[in-house]
């Protein structure tokens, strides 16, 4: 799930209102200049790059617009979708939401407004991806999500410990990760660093970066809504066989020992202590400014051939509430973001921007970029913005414990395939519902 992924996607659970009635939308609009509208902004992004860029955006958007002030409010990341359907329900949510693009922002696409008539076709194309924030991934259909930054999961390693172990180049296949793995291991460096960045007892790690590729090392994104509609099982030969070959890396003592309970995985690869590490992109700036030029990027080798797919995804945005009290106020800030001010701000806190012509000049950034634009990888979306909530939910814990070997892969590839047959008939489609 930054992205920080939650567990509790929650996109059925109904919390009782009286719980956030607190919480509240935004305060009446004030009818003079020295009393601003007061338009409330909430955040899921914990203490990620993304939180200060949201801070950022805020700040400079209400010296442009005196008589608006955005409210950024930070709200508990492990809920936060459950919090926020909560308070759609009684129309006490926020005037904007972080939300998740794909299947995240049409599962609550009841309580966004589409943007279409507010902002232009030619302005939202100009965002990279932004079919993923449309009404049946199509923009004229309705587009709920304003993406501000283009994110990749990719594999994050450490130059200077894999010069230790007489390493060159990064692995490429799954025979190759798992040579360079006993080399590190021979040098007494962790291959490789699997856990939460939660940074709270009790949080397991979040599976889909790594499973993202995993799939893709089965399955090319052509098939990929096969596995949607049910058409290719979870539990097929090939996913077992690939799922089997990830939690083999903790079996060889290629990862740490403590994978369930690690709740500072970010930290320990950043302080040094391991090699490789696979994550979002929005963990780039943390890690650069830690390790400097000894940072590299790679894709995930889970495949037996060498890897020709990256996951590339605008994977988050603002919305704006239905029922928020300060549309106008809302859709001013939406088209804020499409400003130079708002882009210079995106590219300084070390994000991708997601709108067309702008750049970086973040080497590693444009490495990421480049393996589409040169390399000629095939983009791939981010797995859990494109599965159904419930399968994804169900695997988020049975994967984790397949890779520690708690479980077999058979049984954590069984729980998702139950989970796809539990929902009704028009969510097991080959449609995006």
């Amino acid at each position: 799930m930054s992205r920080t992924k939650l567990y509790a996607l929650a996109a059925t659970a109904l919390l009782s209102t009286t719980v956030i009635a607190g919480c509240g939308s935004s305060t009446p609009a004030q009818g003079t200049s020295s009393k601003p509208v007061i338009v409330t902004l909430w955040q899921n992004y914990g203490t990620s790059g993304e939180a200060t860029t949201t801070t950022q955006l805020a700040k400079a958007f209400e010296k442009t617009h005196p008589t608006i002030k955005i409210n950024v409010v930070a709200e508990p990341v492990n809920n936060y979708f459950a919090l926020f359907q909560a308070a759609s329900i009684s129309k006490t949510g926020p005037d904007i939401a972080v939300m998740w693009t794909g299947l995240y922002a049409l599962q609550y696409s009841k309580f966004l407004l589409n943007l279409n008539p507010y902002i232009s076709t030619a302005d939202l194309n100009r965002y990279v991806g932004i079919q993923w924030s449309a009404q049946n991934f199509n923009v004229k259909d309705g587009t709920y999500v304003m993406p501000f930054e283009n994110q990749f999961y990719i594999g994050f390693y450490n130059k200077k410990l894999f010069q230790e172990a007489g390493i060159t180049q990064p692995p490429q296949t799954w025979s190759q990760l798992f040579q360079d793995c006993a080399l590190l291991k021979a040098k007494g460096i962790t291959p490789m660093e699997i856990g939460s960045t939660a940074g709270t007892a009790g949080a397991e790690f979040y599976p889909y970066y790594d499973f993202s590729y995993v799939v893709a090392g089965a399955y090319p994104l052509s098939k990929w809504r096969s596995l949607y509609d049910g058409t290719i099982p979870w539990t097929s030969p090939a996913l077992v066989q690939q799922l089997s070959k990830w939690a083999q890396l903790y079996k060889d003592g290629y990862t740490n020992k403590d994978v369930l309970t690690q709740v500072n995985a970010q930290t320990q690869f950043a302080q040094g202590k391991a090699a490789m590490i696979v994550k979002g992109n929005w963990d780039l700036s943390t890690f650069e400014q830690a390790l400097g030029k000894n940072l590299g990027v790679f894709v995930p080798p889970y495949s037996n051939q060498p890897m020709h797919s990256i996951v590339e995804f605008s994977g988050d945005g603002f919305a704006v509430t239905k029922y928020s009290k300060h549309i106008p106020q809302a859709i001013e800030f939406m088209k804020f973001l499409e400003s130079p001010q708002a882009q210079k701000i995106i590219v300084a806190t070390g994000l991708i921007p997601d709108l067309t012509g702008v750049a970086t000049p973040d080497p590693l950034s444009n490495q990421m970029l480049d393996y589409v634009a040169q390399n000629h990888y095939t983009p791939i979306p981010m797995l859990d913005n494109v599965t159904q909530a419930a399968v994804v939910n169900a695997a988020s814990t049975q994967l984790d414990a397949a890779v520690a070997g708690d479980a077999t892969p058979q049984a954590a590839l069984q729980s998702m395939a139950q989970a796809l047959q539990q929902l009704p008939p028009a969510q097991r489609n080959s449609t995006y519902q």
